[in-house]
């Protein structure tokens, strides 16, 4: 049976939430930590990476418990609603830290809730993204259904890359006079993370309610070491998920530290207008990529060779961002241009990841005669979040050498000498422009799953499932 239409919206709205909570989580616990209550940038980069470490194991567990479940509302909505609500707690309690905490304390409740937030986030992740393949047959219902739930995720992601530093001042005003600018963004990230919170319950609980899993797999579950080692024997699962590492860490690294350049490099009373007007158009940017662009782009080109444009797009974007970066360039809308690419590329790439992951459970079934959907989209889940890690502990070494906190103005930074925004800049351009050469570099080398492969895989499994005599 076809998906419905009701069924894709509510599926797509449930992406736009899931991904809103993400992005204010990979964007902003560094700043809102570091910069607005005074955690030491290392002390923050340690506890970033100790919970990606945690999440080495945690996600496969929660990959194999999901796929052992078995309710009478499906293997994965369960998960998807226990996750989010309690996700959406911690979230809220991750941005609201209690005013009378202060250093070793501050930075327990920092490690503690940064834990937790990844641990629930898993439990609502996994089903989530695991659902593509229960929904679909594969082909070109599963890459649309993908494509729909990546854009749109990219859009929760959007809308909180434009209107975080919009809302933040707004909401840390209400009840409060006479704050300075640290305490107004304090109380103006608690508001938010408690409005975002609840969008993300209320989205999530349509996809549950709308949403029916209509193909599953009768097999025995696998343990955690043959869990391992079907992603051993899956080169193209594994493939996919380093690609998807270094992808989304060169991503990361720039989105860290964006408002950093905003508010220290380019500095001056309006720097947060800036920095909205960049976020706003980047996300806009990125919105069409994944809904009209890539789109039109796939309609002239196959899947791998739109993958490649948006890899030359997003190296150029950076080079020449590096360029007027060290020209002097101050006016945003000159920095505007080749943010056009960067976020146009991103974009793409986004959604021609998840396709491709998509993809290898298909070989993965044909190759290894197991169906671990479940396992395979925990890989994702976990690879992301590993990305926002090491792009958090790359983002807080820089934030170290450059001597950048939360006591630092635009002048003392520029005081600080031209080694120190060299820092900045070369860490926002150089290291993601490396990160997406070496991505290229392994993809072209390994990745073998070309369309005519995948109809290949997929005659092949529906004749050993009897659909062909």
């Amino acid at each position: 049976m076809k998906l419905s239409k009701k069924e894709t919206i509510s599926y797509g709205l449930g992406a736009v939430g899931k991904d809103m909570v993400y992005m204010l989580s990979a964007s902003y616990v560094l700043y809102y930590y570091q910069d607005i209550l005074g955690v030491s940038a290392f002390a923050m980069g340690v506890i970033l990476m100790a919970a990606r470490i945690f999440d080495a194991f945690n996600d496969p567990v929660m990959g194999v418990i999901v796929a052992k479940t078995r309710t009478r509302w499906g293997r994965f909505r369960p998960w998807l609603l226990i996750g989010t609500c309690l996700n959406a707690v911690v979230l809220y309690l991750m941005f609201a830290a209690p005013p009378a905490l202060s250093g070793n304390g501050l930075i327990a409740y920092a490690a503690v809730f940064y834990i937790l937030w990844g641990v629930t986030y898993t439990m609502m992740d996994i089903p989530f993204w695991s659902m593509i393949p229960a929904f679909t047959e594969g082909g070109k219902e599963r890459e649309n259904l993908t494509t729909i739930a990546r854009s749109c995720a990219g859009v929760g992601s959007a809308l909180i890359t434009v209107v975080t530093m919009i809302c933040v001042p707004l909401l840390g005003r209400i009840g409060h006079s006479h704050m300075t600018e640290r305490e107004i963004e304090r109380y103006g990230f608690q508001w938010f993370a408690l409005v975002v919170s609840i969008l993300f319950v209320v989205l999530l609980v349509l996809t549950c309610i709308n949403i029916k899993e209509k193909s599953t797999v009768d097999m025995e579950a696998p343990s955690i070491g043959q869990m391992f080692q079907a992603l051993i024997k899956n080169d193209q699962a594994m493939t996919v998920v380093i690609t998807i590492v270094l992808i989304n860490c060169s991503l990361y690294i720039t989105s860290n530290l964006l408002i950093y350049f905003f508010k220290y490099d380019i500095g001056g009373a309006n720097w947060n207008a800036g920095y909205v007007l960049f976020n706003t158009f980047g996300g806009g940017v990125q919105i069409l990529s994944m809904m009209l662009f890539y789109p039109l782009l796939r309609k002239l080109l196959s899947a791998l060779q739109v993958f490649y444009v948006s890899f030359v797009m997003a190296v150029g974007g950076y080079a020449v961002l590096l360029i007027q970066m060290f020209m002097g360039v101050r006016n945003v809308y000159l920095l505007l241009i080749p943010g056009f690419f960067v976020f146009m590329a991103f974009g793409m790439l986004t959604v021609l990841t998840t396709v491709f992951l998509a993809n290898t459970v298909d070989y993965g079934e044909l190759k290894n005669s197991r169906r671990d959907e479940s396992v395979i989209f925990s890989m994702q889940t976990f690879v992301v979040k590993l990305a926002s890690g090491v792009a958090a502990m790359i983002a807080s070494i820089c934030l170290s050498i450059s001597h950048i906190s939360q006591d630092t103005s635009a002048a003392e930074a520029a005081a600080a000498g031209a080694s120190s925004v060299a820092v900045l800049r070369m860490t926002m351009t150089v290291l993601p422009i490396a990160g997406l050469l070496i991505a290229v570099f392994i993809f072209i080398r390994k990745y073998m799953l070309t369309d005519e492969k995948l109809r290949e895989i997929t005659e092949e499994l529906q004749r050993r499932k009897g659909d062909i005599r």
